[in-house]
C-alpha cells in the first residue's frame, strides 16, 4: 500500500475557534492497526440517525456498530486490496477516514466520512475537489457510491457527479467525468 500524504487547502465557512486553518492542517495519513477503535467511532458517528429508530440498549447497539464496521473493513480489504485506506487529521487530531482505490480505469472514493463536528465545514468538500483534480489530471472518471437517503447527495451533485446506477436497494453510483462541468 502507498503511503501518502496530501495537502488540503480551504476555509472554514462557520466563525469560530477555528476560522482559518493553514495550509497544512489537513492531512491524510495511513490506518493503523492502532486506528481501529477510531475508525468504529467514525463509522458509528454516520449511522446515529439509524440507531435512534431501533429499540435497542446503548451496549446493543455498540455492539452491532462494531460488528458492522468491522465486517465492512473486512469486505474492503478483501474486494479492494489495493485501495489506500486513510485517516483525515486536522494538525494531528483524527477527525476522519478516507478509503480510495487507484485502477487503470478510475479512482473510487470507497469511503469518506467525517466525525459529526468536522462536517459541513468545506473539508470533506476540499478533499473530493483534491480527488477531482487528480482524477482530472490523470483523465479518469472519479466514482463513488452512496446511500439513496444520504443528504450528502446534494454536495456530489452540485460539485459535478451524476447518478449513473442503483448498486443495490441501498446504493447508487455516482460518477464525476473530467471535462464535464468541473464546478
Amino acid at each position: 500500500m502507498r503511503s501518502r500524504w496530501r495537502r488540503v487547502f480551504f476555509a472554514w465557512r462557520e466563525p469560530g475557534d477555528l476560522a482559518m486553518l493553514k495550509i497544512d492542517s489537513i492531512t491524510l495519513r495511513p490506518l493503523l492497526p492502532a486506528d481501529e477503535e477510531f475508525s468504529c467511532q467514525v463509522y458509528a458517528s454516520t449511522r446515529t440517525e439509524e440507531m435512534e429508530r431501533v429499540d435497542w440498549s446503548p451496549e446493543q447497539k455498540e455492539a452491532f456498530l462494531r460488528m458492522q464496521s468491522e465486517a465492512q473493513i473486512k469486505h474492503y480489504r478483501s474486494y479492494y486490496p489495493k485501495a489506500e485506506y486513510q485517516v483525515i487529521q486536522l494538525e494531528d487530531v483524527p477527525i476522519g477516514r478516507l478509503f480510495i482505490e487507484r485502477s487503470e480505469t478510475s479512482i473510487l472514493i470507497m469511503d469518506i466520512a467525517l466525525l459529526p463536528e468536522y462536517r459541513n465545514a468545506g473539508i470533506g468538500t476540499a478533499i473530493i475537489r483534491d480527488l477531482m483534480s487528480e482524477a482530472g489530471l490523470a483523465g479518469l472518471p472519479l466514482v463513488l457510491r452512496v446511500e439513496f437517503f444520504n443528504p450528502v447527495i446534494r454536495l456530489y451533485a452540485r460539485l459535478g457527479f451524476v447518478k449513473t446506477r442503483e448498486v443495490n436497494s441501498v446504493y447508487q453510483e455516482m460518477v464525476w467525468t473530467p471535462g464535464k462541468d468541473q464546478t
